[in-house]
């Protein structure tokens, strides 16, 4: 069992890129973890690399695009150990011109990148609404903060999160649950490998994975009675 001084925290898309560097950067601070992501196998490697700091690691393989199902399992990972920290940090990039985005591409991407943080969110706050504290860091990203071409559903998603983000922080604080935006500018993860993203950036300039789970760290590790709302987080190249 976890002791009342130390923490757990629950990591989604924890498999790979920022996720899986923040699980281990909350490892190496003693945070015990719970994982989430789609593929059991990937989740078990980077559980075995976050328990060699002495940490409690469990995972949970979830397909969080199936939105009907998520609050239930969030909310039955919470029970099992209550979450200190909630890391909203799974989602998709999409790129295509708004008038040749299909309707099933729209909805998959607002489903993954907003509805099911929206979801999350819900799984865990009555335990955190019980302990009267908690901490929600919400990856969005500068797409968030400005538009660029042929990123609009992508850029949809994430102002809908930083919304959220913002409408969250404006309910939960006076029951001492501490909301966190976190804007990173492009990160050198596998989501520029994937088969919905077509750009060609300079990868070699762009954050790292571990840079960014450090700015999270540093956001869960502040003293309870102060929070970073915001923090938008660039390469020292500015938006590539």
């Amino acid at each position: 069992m976890i002791s009342p001084t130390e923490r757990y925290a629950l990591v989604t898309g924890a498999s790979s890129g920022i996720g899986r560097a923040t699980a281990l950067a909350f490892a190496q601070a003693g945070i015990h973890l719970a994982l989430v992501s789609r593929t059991q196998s990937k989740l078990e490697a980077v559980a075995a690399d976050a328990a060699q700091y002495g940490v409690t690691v469990r995972c949970y393989p979830i397909d969080l695009l199936q939105v009907e199902h998520v609050q239930e399992k969030i909310a039955a990972i919470a029970a099992v150990e209550p979450i200190d920290i909630l890391v909203n940090n799974a989602g998709m990039g999409y790129t295509a011109s708004l008038a040749n985005t299909p309707l099933a591409d729209w909805q998959r991407v607002l489903t993954l990148n907003l509805t099911s943080v929206f979801q999350c969110i819900q799984g865990v706050l009555p335990s955190m609404h019980e302990r009267q504290q908690g901490t929600i860091i919400n990856v969005s990203s500068i797409a968030g903060q400005q538009v660029f071409p042929d990123w609009g559903a992508y850029c949809v998603s994430k102002f809908g999160l930083v919304a959220l983000s913002k409408t969250l922080a404006a309910e939960e604080r006076h029951r001492g649950v501490r909301v966190v935006t976190i804007s990173p500018g492009s990160v050198n993860t596998p989501i520029w490998d994937t088969d919905t993203v077509h750009a060609d950036f300079d990868r070699a300039s762009m954050l790292t994975p571990e840079t960014v789970a450090q700015s999270i760290l540093y956001t869960a590790l502040l003293p309870q009675d102060a929070v970073i709302e915001d923090l938008t987080l660039m390469s020292s190249v500015g938006a590539l």
